[in-house]
């Protein structure tokens, strides 16, 4: 079954100023069709206190909502699908535990990786990190554009169709430049949810990856 996958992909994380419930809401109201639940650091009860809220938020604007990892919240709350960090986590077993009705998602920082996950059935991949990001640590060696540009260039000559994102500290000026390599678009979070408007930054993100 083949899913709506959103180009642009906004990605809530725990920061001071805003609540995940307000990220998701503010990015709604600027465009968002794609909201990415992040957020390991809460037990089952708030998070579903969360998901619920955004959930409602998501449903109310017409966007989808993906929950990182939790997989255990399946069916607890209106969510669309799941974005799997673990890049060991063997997706055919989980797509048997979710079913084909959800998005899977999952995360490589190799083109190995991603190849793994076409064959695994995932619906898209996080591919990164482009530069260094805070956002999410990782020890991975940075992808730079050339990166994503060879990546790109492998799974064609494979003609494997996967949706492939540029993810961990691309910035708006970075977006031209990713968008060029061919890879399908792009996931952000600190670049819109810690601007000085996230709203602002949002849009900003919307008309260059679109």
């Amino acid at each position: 079954m083949k899913k709506y996958i959103e180009k642009l992909q906004f990605i809530t994380h725990d920061i001071p100023a805003l609540s995940h419930i307000q990220q998701a809401q503010l990015a709604c109201e600027a465009g968002a069709k794609w909201i990415q639940y992040r957020c390991l650091t809460k037990k089952d009860e708030e998070l579903l206190q969360d998901i619920e809220q955004i959930a409602t938020i998501c449903d109310d604007w017409g966007a989808t909502l993906i929950v990182t990892d939790h997989i255990h919240l399946k069916g607890k709350a209106d969510i669309q699908g799941f974005h799997i960090e673990d890049m060991e986590a063997n997706f055919i077993e989980l797509r048997k535990q979710l079913g084909e009705e959800y998005t899977i998602g999952g995360s490589s920082n190799t083109i190995e990786g991603l190849i793994r996950l076409y064959k695994e059935g995932v619906d898209y991949a996080g591919f990164g990190p482009f530069q260094i990001t805070t956002t999410k640590p990782n020890n991975a060696a940075l992808l730079g554009v050339e990166g994503y540009a060879k990546a790109v260039t492998v799974l064609n000559n494979l003609d494997l169709e996967l949706p492939v994102l540029a993810v961990g500290g691309v910035s708006l000026e970075d977006v031209d430049a990713l968008m060029q390599t061919g890879i399908f678009g792009i996931a952000a979070s600190a670049a819109i949810n810690q601007a000085e408007d996230l709203q602002e930054a949002y849009k900003a993100f919307y008309h260059k990856v679109m």
